[in-house]
């Protein structure tokens, strides 16, 4: 019998190594899994590389994964945040390294890892920094560049609802990059704030379905009556 609902946080978290990358969803607050991050403090991984869509807020949450070191590169889309004083200070000693992705562009990346697609070509970015060292190709007279897809040794997911096989569906903006990350990760754990039982998901609901999810936790919050 199929089943990846996991137990406790230390079962979600087991087996993540020192070096991996982790993609983490959400869009700053929102669709962001609180509970996996501070279970992946609590479990010790370091050396990391993060994929994230900005470099977090505070001291808590991916921020304080920042602050205590463990956290060797950022990848993300807005490094400066409403309150990046953690990234910033990392950043301007040298502690951190950054690489700046365009949000579609991050969205891509990942989006291709997922699909077994190793690059492709964009038009995002040509004539800017972020161009300088990547290929460059003229396609129907116009400049693109090459960007590389993203893949996750770890993918850190909210959702809305899930069931024992890993079906996932999203609340509105929650969605985010959490289905795509998803998909491009070797191992993506999940906390989900309702378990559903299996056929009760209308399957036009699903997002994610189970074949791109290993371990899913329950974390209820928020409105328990659901949407």
């Amino acid at each position: 019998m199929i089943n990846k609902i996991v137990q406790d946080m230390a079962e979600a978290m087991a087996g993540i190594k020192d070096g991996s990358t982790v993609l983490i969803g959400g869009f700053g607050a929102v669709g962001q899994p609180n509970a996996l991050i501070d279970g992946l403090i609590e479990q010790g991984a370091k050396d990391l590389t993060v994929a994230a869509n900005n470099a977090g807020v505070g001291h808590v949450g991916l921020a304080r994964l920042m602050e205590l070191g463990r956290v060797r590169k950022i990848v993300c889309s807005f490094p400066r945040s409403s309150d990046p004083v953690v990234f910033e200070s990392l950043y301007r000693a040298g502690k951190i390294e950054l690489e700046i992705v365009p949000q579609g562009t991050l969205a891509e990346r990942m989006r291709a890892a997922g699909a077994g697609v190793p690059a492709f070509f964009t038009a995002t970015g040509v004539g800017t920094r972020m161009a300088v060292g990547k290929e460059h190709r003229e396609i129907d007279g116009r400049t693109y560049i090459l960007e590389p897809s993203l893949p996750g040794d770890v993918a850190l997911v909210e959702a809305w609802e899930a069931d024992r096989w890993g079906n996932l569906t999203f609340r509105e903006s929650g969605r985010n990059f959490n289905p795509v990350m998803a998909m491009a990760a070797k191992l993506s754990i999940v906390q989900t704030q309702h378990v559903r039982e299996l056929g009760e998901i209308n399957p036009d609901h699903v997002v994610t379905p189970g074949i791109f999810v290993d371990r899913v936790l329950h974390v209820p919050y928020g409105d328990p009556t659901g949407f």
